[in-house]
């Protein structure tokens, strides 16, 4: 039976929902509203607008045939009739309506639906701060942002930028200004690591002096203030001094719009977000919601979660597709997967870190290797480094993150585990997952069969480590106290190091440790280093079954120590 449909929100979700129920039911009408000027674009793609990658602004609206996806299209190809710049005010249920404005006109007219779909999306967090609404102060949020941002750069009246937040777009934003337009950026982070919440200390720091290295500088723990300047933003003032710049991008994080269902006596949760089952249908049966505006279930750890990413609001965008038309699909939940190119660098992740797993009140433990991520005989191989984020007793695998120079790589061994993690594997799992195999892709014991058999080890007590960031603290001292680092690498490696810091670095090959045991010493802690680890738990092995008690390993050895820019 045909029905009429009207869709709040025509950016990800919205086109997608429409689009899947008019292909489901033709005869049915389909409403689309948005109170934004353009529709159905990707604004993921906003910083490679920036930076010159994507040419044309309207490359973000088109489909994969070069069509804009604007009204017109809509109504010619799709049959769904699509209003921009048109605010909903209200929804009325008992009526079943909404009450729609017209932005240009200020008209108003109460539009009836059978089915309703919230898809309003999230709002940039902003700052309670003097100075925020200066004329140089953008939010990455719109299209007319991207252009605004974009024609100010290209005007050449922009030499410096600050950069408020380092997660996604706030890195990608400072890779576009630093790498293809030349410009001074600084990052202001509140946290004392970039990309915080998402991957560790250790994989952040890697990729912080990465970026250090193609010229970005970075404000780490500071507070910003306020943003000041005579007639537009020249500066940003933090706790803890000043950074001028001629442009400042906000970058700390979205909220999801739920104002209108909460208003309309919809369940939303007291944290933000409208609260949605697994068919996508709000606390009433006939108004389905889903995108940046909605929690979904985290399928790690079973709590509600927010997750603004377009990826998921395209699938949500089929599911409420498929049941407006009388279907019964679901979405069951997410396990919250990412991944971000930093200049040379691809970094990923998916499921908890070690400090949200703890958080959520999980006894887990991170594993942490840095090897080649192919075949180390084949020519192209480079390094990557993984975390394997696992719970203490159950061995049950919580997250992977992974950092790399193959960035397709990386996200592939993140994606692998992303397919495991609803199913709750083991690190056993891991160890024995299936991947295809040619030197020029993986190693025979691909890297990612590494890290679980390095995570086995450590949760069957096989095996202790410490992170390099442990370690960078401890090479940092003065005094090494009761510690004794033991580097297990042939001499052609470990000597240089002997002689630079005699007293401090020790050298015997993992090869001749049983024959130069009364070399180590009994009445000290014995850090093992080499180049990825491998050795060094050879070492350990060695070591223990001689009757050594306090012995760790570094794991991912002198190839994480370099990436993590420790100086040894």
């Amino acid at each position: 039976m045909p029905q009429q449909v009207v869709i709040i929100g025509a950016v990800a979700l919205g086109p997608k929902a429409a689009c899947r129920f008019k292909r489901l039911s033709p005869d049915s009408k389909v409403i689309m509203l948005d109170r934004g000027k353009r529709i159905s674009y990707g604004g993921c793609g906003i910083p490679y607008y920036v930076s010159g990658e994507v040419s044309e602004v309207s490359a973000l609206q088109a489909t994969a045939f070069n069509m804009v996806r604007t009204p017109e299209f809509f109504h010619e190809v799709k049959d769904v009739d699509a209003r921009p710049e048109t605010e909903v005010t209200a929804i009325d249920r008992k009526a079943k309506t909404v009450t729609a404005r017209h932005l240009l006109t200020g008209k108003e007219e109460a539009i009836p639906y059978d089915k309703l779909v919230i898809a309003t999306g999230s709002s940039t967090r902003k700052l309670p701060i003097p100075g925020f609404d200066l004329p140089g102060v953008h939010a990455v949020n719109d299209l007319e942002a991207a252009e605004a941002i974009k024609n100010a750069v290209t005007a050449g009246s922009i030499g410096s930028v600050a950069i408020i937040g380092s997660g996604f777009i706030g890195l990608e934003m400072a890779v576009a200004f630093a790498d293809m337009w030349g410009l001074d950026v600084t990052v202001i982070e509140l946290f004392d690591q970039i990309l915080p919440g998402v991957t560790s200390p250790t994989l952040a720091g890697m990729a912080h002096r990465h970026m250090e290295e193609k010229g970005v500088a970075f404000r780490l723990a500071e507070q910003v203030k306020a943003i000041e300047g005579d007639g537009k933003a020249q500066r940003v003032v933090t706790d803890k001094g000043v950074v001028e710049a001629d442009m400042v991008i906000v970058s700390v994080g979205v909220t999801p719009n739920d104002a209108l269902a909460k208003a309309a006596g919809l369940e939303v949760s007291p944290r933000g977000g409208i609260i949605v089952d697994e068919h996508m249908r709000t606390s009433d049966p006939d108004i389905y919601a889903g995108g940046d505006c909605v929690v979904v279930k985290n399928l790690v750890t079973d709590q509600p979660m927010f997750l603004p990413l377009g990826s998921m609001a395209n699938r949500q965008g089929r599911v409420i597709g498929d049941n407006l038309a009388g279907g019964d699909s679901s979405f069951e939940g997410v396990v919250g997967s990412w991944c971000v190119k930093l200049f040379d660098l691809g970094a990923a992740g998916t499921g908890l870190t070690l400090a949200s797993a703890k958080r959520a009140g999980i006894d887990a433990v991170s594993t942490h290797i840095t090897a080649v991520d192919r075949a180390h005989f084949y020519p192209e191989h480079k390094l990557m480094s993984l975390e394997l984020i696992a719970e203490r007793g159950t061995k049950r695998v919580l997250g992977l993150q992974a950092l790399g120079e193959n960035g397709d790589a990386v996200v592939g061994k993140v994606n692998t585990v992303a397919a495991m993690l609803p199913g709750k594997p083991k690190v056993s799992a891991v160890s024995n997952v299936e991947v295809a195999y040619s030197p020029p892709f993986a190693a025979a014991m691909d890297i990612l069969n590494t890290v679980g058999n390095v995570a086995d080890n450590i949760l069957s007590g096989k095996n202790a480590g410490i992170d390099v960031t442990e370690f960078g603290r401890l090479w940092k001292q003065s005094d090494l106290g009761d510690a004794y680092i033991l580097d297990c690498r042939e001499e052609i490696q470990g000597k240089p190091l002997v002689e630079k810091y005699p007293g401090r670095w020790h050298n015997i090959p993992q090869g001749q440790l049983r024959e130069r045991l009364a070399e180590v010493p009994r009445d000290k802690n014995i850090v093992l280093m080499c180049n990825t680890g491998a050795r060094s738990y050879e070492a350990l092995i060695t070591l223990a079954h001689m009757g050594f008690k306090q012995v760790v390993s570094v794991e991912g050895g002198m190839a994480a120590v370099g990436a993590a820019g420790i100086e040894v």
